[in-house]
């Protein structure tokens, strides 16, 4: 404290007991009735219900790749808990405009929140409720955290589990449209090298109707048989041969391009198929996209409000602001009388 020569002096705790003793009446009357106001105003506050949603993202969401893929290195732990970056696109996807209108839709928040369906800004209103009332965290464990706060607790339970329950659809229509479209395509190329092979095959056939099986056996066992059958001035034999050597000369290229067109046909065949099991399972199976840790549970206390917090808050605020102004015009009554003097 400082004198009235300016010098600082040692604080008296006396003056401050004075102080209050003072204005001990409008202090406690200023008190009491922030008391009274705080109390009743707490509680007209309705009282709110938590209910809360634990879960984990999964590390894959495509089934093909978790349990069909042949390569070792691309499949995908179907019981992995996600990291960070899966943990992120879930809260994405629980923001989305998706989720939030079918579960304002399905319970009716509108009028569950007592909004005036004649407003002109009812819709903005309704998502500023739905945004203060329910909340998406990520929890330093990678996990994700949903909290619906609502005044009855059995809603709030409904409303959080409907969300969980919700994410693995708004994740299975998003990839379900990409997976359906690359299985059209993939099947079309499917069904164009099935058509391919067909045509092929039965160009293998008629060459094989002309006697061509096998060029490089065949023209090998004939070539030998012909010189066997010079040594012996075997005719009829050598004439035998001769024909089946016309054949062989005849169509022998035709069969090793008809046979290399049809083996390298048969193996994209072949890994077309696989690309095409893969994209019908990924079209039309499903694979849940989260690990649920806890289901939302109707909650058996209130979370809000906290009614001792509101009123202690509320009349010490109200003590304190009345404090300062006592000793702001204090200070003013003291400095005009020292300017009269």
């Amino acid at each position: 404290m400082m004198n009235d020569a300016g010098k600082l002096t040692d604080f008296d705790s006396t003056n401050l007991i004075f102080f209050f003793y003072r204005w001990r009446k409008p202090l406690l009357t200023i008190g009491l009735i922030a008391l009274v106001v705080s109390s009743l105003v707490s509680i007209m506050i309705p009282s709110r219900y938590k209910s809360t949603v634990v879960m984990f993202p999964a590390t894959t969401s495509s089934l093909s790749k978790a349990l069909l893929t042949e390569n070792p290195s691309a499949k995908a732990d179907v019981l992995q808990f996600g990291q960070e970056e899966e943990a992120e696109q879930m809260l994405q996807i629980l923001n989305s405009d998706e989720i939030r209108d079918k579960i304002c839709h399905k319970f009716n928040l509108l009028k569950h929140y007592k909004i005036d369906t004649t407003d002109q800004f009812k819709r903005t209103r309704l998502y500023d409720d739905f945004e203060n009332n329910i909340t998406f965290k990520r929890t330093e464990f990678m996990s994700v955290k949903i909290e619906v706060l609502d005044i009855n607790p059995d809603t709030a339970a409904h409303i959080a589990n409907c969300i969980a329950g919700l994410l693995d659809t708004a994740v299975t229509h998003m990839q379900r449209e990409r997976a359906i479209k690359a299985f059209h395509i993939v099947g079309n190329e499917y069904e164009k090298k099935v058509r391919d092979v067909k045509v092929i095959a039965d160009s293998m056939n008629k060459l094989n109707e002309k006697g061509m099986y096998d060029y490089e056996s065949q023209s090998e066992v004939t070539s030998q048989q012909y010189v066997i059958a010079i040594s012996k001035g075997d005719e009829r034999a050598i004439k035998s041969l001769e024909e089946k050597l016309k054949i062989i000369s005849r169509y022998g290229s035709a069969y090793l391009s008809v046979r290399d067109n049809l083996t390298l046909q048969t193996k994209q065949l072949n890994m077309l198929k696989i690309k095409f099991e893969e994209a019908k399972v990924d079209a039309e199976e499903e694979i849940p996209h989260k690990f649920i840790v806890n289901n939302a549970f109707p909650a058996e206390r209130k979370s809000y409000p906290v009614r001792w917090v509101i009123v202690a808050g509320s009349t010490s605020s109200a003590i304190l602001i009345a404090i300062i102004c006592i000793i702001i015009l204090d200070s003013l009554n003291r400095f005009r009388k020292s300017e009269k003097k």
